[in-house]
C-alpha cells in the first residue's frame, strides 16, 4: 500500500536537531515506506518566505516523490500573493502552508483573513498549523470562503477536542494529527464525534519528528483495511491531485 505524508519540512530549525536537505526527507521515507511527501521550507516558515519558497524549488526539482507548499506570510500579504502565482506556476507546488505562531497571526485577526481569502482565490488545499482554542474560529472561516480547503495541522495541538468538533462541523476541514504528544484516543474521539474517514490524513511532522511517531499514532487508531487505504494515502491523493503508481496501488 503507498502512503503519502501531507505534513513535513525541508531544511534546519533552530532546534537541536540533526535535521538538515531534502535527502533526509528521502532517507527517512526509503526507511517507512512512504512513498510521497508534502513538503514546506523550515526557511520559509521560521524567516524569509520568499526566499524559503524558492530554495525549496531547486530541491522539488530532481525529488519527484517531494511536492511543495508555497509558505504564505500573513504580515506580507501582497508579497505572498505574487511568490504564490509564481511557485504554483512551476507545476510542483500543489499547496500552502501557513503558521500562527512564528507570525504571529491566528485565525480571527485581519492579516489571517486576508491569507485565507488568498488560498481561496489560488484554489489549493491549506495546511495550516493550530495550537489552541482558536481552532474553534475554523469553520465559520471556511465557509465564507467558498473552495477554500483547510488541512488543521496537529488536529489542533492541545486542542484535539475542539478541533475534531470543527471538522465534523464543516466539511471542507481534514484533520492531521502528528505532534511529539501522542495523546491516545485522539483520532477514536474525532470519529466518535462525526469526522469521516474521508476527512482524516497522515502526517509526520518529518524531519523535525521522526515518521514512527505518527505511523504508531495510525496503528492504534485500529482502522479497517479499507479506512486505512484512506487514511494514508487515498484521501490525500483526490485532495491534491496527486497521481499515484499503479504498481504502488497494492
Amino acid at each position: 500500500m503507498p502512503i503519502i505524508d501531507v505534513h513535513a519540512h525541508v531544511g534546519r530549525w533552530q532546534f537541536h536537531l540533526t535535521a538538515g536537505d531534502a535527502d533526509a526527507n528521502l532517507r527517512l521515507m526509503d526507511r517507512y515506506g512512504i512513498d510521497h511527501q508534502l513538503v514546506s521550507a523550515s526557511e520559509a516558515v521560521v524567516y524569509d518566505a520568499v526566499a524559503g519558497n524558492a530554495a525549496l524549488y531547486k530541491a522539488l526539482a530532481t525529488r519527484p516523490r517531494l511536492h511543495g507548499y508555497a509558505v504564505v506570510n500573513p504580515n506580507r500579504i501582497d508579497e505572498s500573493a505574487a511568490d504564490l502565482r509564481r511557485c504554483l506556476d512551476t507545476g510542483r507546488f500543489v499547496g500552502v502552508k501557513i503558521h500562527t505562531h512564528y507570525p504571529g497571526r491566528l485565525p480571527g485577526s485581519p492579516e489571517m483573513a486576508a491569507a485565507f481569502d488568498l488560498v481561496a482565490e489560488a484554489g489549493v488545499p491549506l495546511l495550516l498549523h493550530t495550537w489552541g482554542d482558536e481552532v474553534a474560529l475554523l469553520p465559520e472561516l471556511v465557509e465564507a470562503r467558498p473552495g477554500l480547503r483547510v488541512i488543521v495541522g496537529h488536529a489542533g495541538g492541545d486542542a484535539w477536542r475542539e478541533a475534531a468538533r470543527a471538522a465534523a462541523a464543516c466539511d471542507r476541514l481534514y484533520l492531521e494529527h502528528c505532534r511529539t504528544a501522542t495523546d491516545a484516543g485522539r483520532i477514536a474521539y474525532a470519529r466518535e464525534v462525526g469526522v469521516p474517514v474521508e476527512r482524516i490524513l497522515f502526517g509526520t511532522d518529518s524531519t523535525l519528528i521522526d515518521p514512527c511517531v505518527s505511523l504508531g499514532v495510525i496503528r492504534d487508531a485500529h482502522f479497517a483495511p479499507a479506512e486505512l487505504e484512506r487514511v494514508l494515502w487515498r484521501n490525500a491523493a483526490e485532495l491534491f491531485d496527486l497521481r499515484v503508481q499503479e504498481s504502488e496501488d497494492s
